[in-house]
């Protein structure tokens, strides 16, 4: 699925909404861990998650972190729910975070956007529809993701400005009066010129936690779709995501995490009844502060 495909899903529900799908044992209510198994229970809560949102959001993320330390089994349940999630026709983005030398990213883009194929059997337990990559090795480190791009119509979100504090230690540091981040944007503007698309594939992380930068970074990659992430509990509001949108009204995707998937602690509901509830919450303010924008492309 390609970044029209995820646009289009965006329109229909008129829902900008992505739904970070990073679950915690230590959270889950104990009905989800009664025979003991850490890919059951983490899958089985998921599986509850998407099928409460999966009508009224046009995507998931899933934080590989919070499947790789559960080791072996946390992995397959990451697997599972990606597989899941598609299946209920959501775009699915894999926030892997990787970048490395050319072969090395070669074969994370391979696992993760790709496929491997051996004894004619194919390998395509991660393949989602598009990964977080981390740009700081160099343009070849983001090379080798966009063949995979080409070849399989999928995308990328490349971290620009990401939303946690110390970012500013490294992303804000200036070279003839030009900070990093704003250079890793001119990069993702390059690299985006060769499509013909009004959005490119390859997309921007961009922080809620930083609003006036996100002002100049939308200006400087007006074909780049962006991944905000910050929203609810790092603190970014409906407010701040505004200026990641150009002016049509389209151009971003805003994720929460905690603030969903979790939300039945807050309700006194059950997880899917929480996680819609929350979904529709965010997609009204953020809608709300749209309209007053005059940015909101479904009025």
């Amino acid at each position: 699925m390609n970044i029209n495909q995820l646009q289009k899903k965006i329109i229909d529900k008129k829902s900008p909404v992505v739904v970070g799908l990073d679950p915690r044992l230590e959270k889950i209510p104990d009905e989800y861990k009664k025979d003991g198994k850490i890919s059951k229970a983490l899958f089985d809560f998921n599986k509850d998650v998407i099928d409460g949102i999966y009508e009224i959001a046009p995507a998931v993320k899933l934080q590989i972190a919070f499947y790789e330390k559960y080791g072996i089994e946390g992995l397959k349940a990451y697997s599972d729910t990606k597989k899941y999630a598609k299946e209920k026709g959501l775009f699915v983005i894999g926030d892997i975070k990787r970048g490395d030398i050319g072969s090395t990213s070669q074969a994370y883009s391979n696992g993760h956007l790709g496929n491997v194929v051996y004894n004619g059997i194919k390998v395509d337990d991660f393949e989602v529809d598009n990964v977080t990559v981390n740009p700081y090795l160099g343009e070849d480190c983001i090379n080798e993701f966009i063949e995979d791009i080409d070849k399989y119509d999928k995308s990328i979100f490349v971290l620009v400005k990401t939303s946690n504090k110390s970012s500013k230690q490294i992303q804000d540091i200036k070279k003839d009066d030009v900070t990093i981040y704003e250079r890793v944007a001119g990069i993702v503007n390059v690299m985006n010129s060769k499509y013909d698309e009004n959005y490119g594939p390859v997309g921007a992380v961009v922080g809620a936690t930083y609003p006036s930068e996100m002002i100049s970074l939308r200006k400087q990659m007006k074909n780049a779709y962006f991944l905000v992430p910050g929203y609810g509990a790092q603190g970014g509001g409906a407010k701040d995501v505004v200026n990641a949108f150009n002016e049509d009204g389209l151009g971003a995707i805003v994720n929460s995490s905690r603030g969903i998937i979790f939300n039945y602690e807050k309700i006194g509901s059950t997880v899917k009844e929480g996680a819609k509830q929350a979904v529709l919450e965010m997609n009204k303010k953020i809608n709300a502060e749209l309209e007053k924008a005059n940015k909101i492309y479904w009025k």
